[in-house]
């Protein structure tokens, strides 16, 4: 087993081939988003560092490493008052399976400008014409990944998984009646916290005008306290 032990303590470290750099790569729509930088090669002799299944260097959540590969077809433009997306393609063309997925699963990141582009990228997507049909089918798989954010200790993250559950609700209506149970926990729990009173309410409101009547029901049975807009 000596052969395992024996390490060099004089690292050799090949000069990184020079990537190459598009010459554009100054444009809003650079297929270069920034990357997390690779563990140094000193860490792989620290067994702290040491991950037995490897997973050291994976991305928060697939929407990263998605982006990082070019795989989200919009960029930020970085604007002089406020910063917007470019498609690289018309948003009514992108097909809903599995972009839109991927967005909601990207509302846990705390990065930019992935916080940015998942949540003008979700929000636009569900603007398009036909958007209500398209997203229906993937409300088994949308529902677990907006539970996950709501779940998320950060803040900005619960606040715009409250707000792609609004914007999922306006679109697909009483469609997500039959998913709301496992979104309410959460929405109850934080409800405790004052400085999201305000904000889960309203939010509750916006569940119950376009889910209809029948979201009432839903919505007491896991948070009792609320007050309907209708009575």
């Amino acid at each position: 087993g000596s052969n395992v032990l024996r390490m060099s303590t004089g690292i050799q470290i090949k000069p990184k081939t020079a990537v190459q750099k598009s010459k554009t790569s100054s444009l809003p729509c650079s297929p270069e988003p920034a990357l997390k930088p690779q563990p140094k090669p000193s860490d792989k002799l620290n067994p702290k560092t040491i991950d037995p299944f490897g997973a050291h260097s994976r991305p928060p959540s697939a929407f990263a490493a998605i982006y990082a590969k070019g795989g989200i077809p919009c960029r930020l433009v970085h604007g002089s008052v406020k910063h917007r997306l470019q498609w690289e393609c018309l948003p009514e063309t992108v097909p809903f399976d599995p972009l839109l997925v991927t967005l909601a699963e990207g509302l846990r990141e705390t990065k930019h400008p992935y916080t940015f582009v998942l949540k003008e990228g979700f929000k636009e997507l569900l603007m398009v014409e036909g958007a209500t049909e398209k997203a229906i089918p993937l409300l088994p798989r949308l529902v677990p990944v907006l539970k996950a954010a709501l779940a998320h200790l950060d803040d900005e993250v619960f606040r715009r998984g409250l707000d792609a559950l609004v914007q999922l609700s306006a679109v697909v209506g009483p469609s997500l009646n039959d998913h709301l149970k496992h979104l309410l926990t959460n929405l109850s729990r934080r409800l405790m916290d004052k400085k999201f009173r305000e904000k889960i309410t309203v939010a509750l409101q916006k569940l119950e005008q376009y889910g209809g009547k029948a979201t009432v029901a839903i919505i007491k049975s896991k948070i009792p306290t609320y007050c309907s807009i209708s009575s």
